[in-house]
C-alpha cells in the first residue's frame, strides 16, 4: 500500500507560478512511474505530466514548457512546477504512482485555480 499526500494547490492570477508537492509513504519500492494528472470542471481527468523510474519525462502539449515535473528520491516526494498559469489550468491536481507490478495509487486531490 502507497500513501500519497499532495500540498501546494490554491488560488493564484494568470501568469503567476505554483509548485505541488507529493510525498509518498508505505510500500515504496518497485515504483515504475510518478506523474500529475488533473480534472477541470465539465472535462474528463487528463495526464498532464509524468517521470520515470529512470528519469524520463512527458508533457500534455498544453502544458509543454511551462510546467516541469521532478522527483527527490531522498525525500519519496514528486514535484510538479507550473510557470506562466493560465485560467484553463484551473483544475483539481491529483498525484498518481504506478508500480513495476501496474499497481496504481491516487492522491486526494489538490485544486488550484487560476483567476483575476
Amino acid at each position: 500500500q502507497v500513501q500519497l499526500v499532495e500540498s501546494g494547490g490554491g488560488l493564484v492570477q494568470p501568469g503567476g507560478s505554483l509548485r505541488l508537492s507529493c510525498a509518498a509513504s508505505g510500500s515504496i519500492f518497485s515504483i515504475a512511474a510518478m506523474g500529475w494528472y488533473r480534472q477541470a470542471p465539465g472535462k474528463q481527468r487528463e495526464v498532464v505530466a509524468r517521470i520515470t523510474s529512470g528519469g524520463s519525462t512527458n508533457y500534455s502539449d498544453s502544458v509543454k514548457g511551462r510546467f516541469t515535473i521532478s522527483r527527490d528520491n531522498a525525500k519519496n516526494t514528486v514535484y510538479l512546477q507550473m510557470n506562466s498559469l493560465k485560467p484553463e489550468d484551473t483544475a483539481v491536481y491529483y498525484c498518481n504512482v504506478v508500480k513495476v507490478n501496474s499497481a496504481s495509487y491516487w492522491g486526494q486531490g489538490t485544486q488550484v485555480t487560476v483567476s483575476s
